[in-house]
């Protein structure tokens, strides 16, 4: 029975009267109190001690990051191997530093075998692809480069290509060719194919050269084209020259123009200027050469040349190739007035420096069209201070207000003057 029926039979009451008893509040428990107390202070120090723990983690690691810092080794696996074995949120990337400063003491087996107790440990770690990374590094110093079939992430295996080749290229070939063969992605077919380039191998050589004249792989044709270029050893040349010779497709052409041009092969792209019989392809190899700077080969094949158009090309690749000198003799003595229009205009650049008082005297002695490209020219190179010259002594008022237009549209501080001083007249 509850102890209020027992109060109620006593009382000389039914259990079931409706008497109410009033019974004082049930007195407080004093053992759940003091359990209660007890457990409280029990999570009170184990949080000190979690707290303790992590902060001797956090102090340990950073001692380690300062050790390797200074190249103390020794002290950093030390640091690092404690933080590993707290088993706390740095494990992980305890190990994968003490790994690192394992490799730094030459100690390769044994940095290897800690990336794979940290892969084994901690599985989901997002230490684990510069780990990838590290291991690659190791074993290519160590002499024993990582298999790139056997590596998932692909900027590892890039990595180790480069290794494998290095080491052993004859039996890196085969496997790169696999790689260009199969479903491998575009960036790591294209690394292949640069790595083969730089292959001294007759094999190499072979699947460079069925690639860039488009036998293979037609879609990396234009990239093989261009790593041969980049990498410009003889043999290399000899391909794009044979690629050239071969080619039909003007797009392919003007590739190999432009490899020509990174492999300092200014003779081939001035054979292409010369006898190419397509005119936008032989228009690149013009270009091309102004960016090699080749200016007596330009100036030879203006002076021979007989197209104006063609000439006009000539004339601008003179100004890529910064040739200004030969730009102020055309616009001056030229007899064809087009070529002599054009010169001008490609003067622009240099208008600001020493070809200055030359465009302003080819202005004074030229025609209304030489003058309309002279200001034009001064305008390009911003120098206001000749075209406030030309406005002051212009009596043609065609002209001076070509010129005043050139100056409201530069905002030099000497054109706002000359502007003000021509409204407060």
């Amino acid at each position: 029975m509850s102890i209020a029926i027992l109060l109620a039979l006593a009382l000389g009451q039914s259990p079931g009267s409706s008497y109410a008893l009033a019974l004082p509040p049930e007195a407080p428990n004093s053992f759940a109190l003091e359990s209660s107390g007890d457990e409280n202070a029990r999570e009170d120090e184990r949080k000190a001690r979690e707290d303790e723990r992590k902060g001797r983690e956090d102090e340990l690691y950073d001692e380690g990051t300062a050790a390797l810092d200074e190249g103390a080794w020794e002290r950093a696996v030390s640091n690092f191997r404690q933080v590993s074995e707290m088993k706390g949120r740095r494990a992980d990337a305890g190990l994968y530093w003490m790994a690192y400063a394992k490799g730094k003491q030459g100690q390769s087996a044994e940095a290897l075998a800690t990336i794979q107790d940290l892969r084994r440990s901690y599985p989901q770690s997002r230490w684990l692809k510069e780990a990838g990374a590290l291991e690659v590094e190791i074993r290519q110093r160590s002499g024993q480069p990582t298999r790139p079939e056997n590596v998932a992430d692909e900027d590892l295996k890039l990595m180790a290509l480069n290794g494998l080749m290095n080491s052993d290229p004859e039996q890196a070939v085969p496997l790169l060719e696999k790689f260009l063969q199969g479903n491998s992605s575009r960036k790591l077919q294209e690394r292949a194919l640069f790595v083969l380039c730089q292959s001294g191998s007759p094999k190499a050589r072979e699947i460079v050269t069925r690639i860039a004249r488009g036998e293979s792989q037609p879609d990396l044709q234009r990239k093989a084209i261009q790593s041969l270029g980049v990498f410009g050893s003889h043999e290399s040349r000899q391909v794009l020259a044979d690629v050239y010779a071969s080619a039909s497709d003007p797009s392919v052409k003007k590739s190999v123009l432009q490899a020509f041009m990174v492999s300092g092969e200014k003779d081939r792209l001035l054979a292409a200027a010369r006898g190419e019989k397509d005119p936008d392809v032989r228009r690149q190899a013009v270009r091309l050469l102004g960016a090699m700077g080749a200016r007596t080969e330009l100036l030879a094949m203006y002076q021979s040349e007989t197209d104006p158009e063609a000439k006009k090309t000539v004339l601008q690749s003179l100004g890529v190739a910064g040739d200004s000198e030969r730009l102020v003799e055309i616009a001056r003595g030229d007899k064809d007035p087009e070529m002599r229009i054009a010169a001008l205009k490609l003067l622009g650049p240099f208008g600001g420096s020493s070809k200055g008082p030359a465009i302003v005297e080819i202005y004074k002695a030229g025609d209304a069209r030489t003058k309309e490209a002279a200001l034009s020219a001064l305008f390009v190179s911003g120098n206001a201070q000749a075209i406030i010259d030309i406005a002051r002594g212009e009596k043609d008022p065609e002209l001076k207000k070509k010129a005043v237009s050139h100056l409201a549209n530069m905002g030099s501080k000497e054109g706002t003057a000359y502007l003000l001083e021509i409204l407060n007249k």
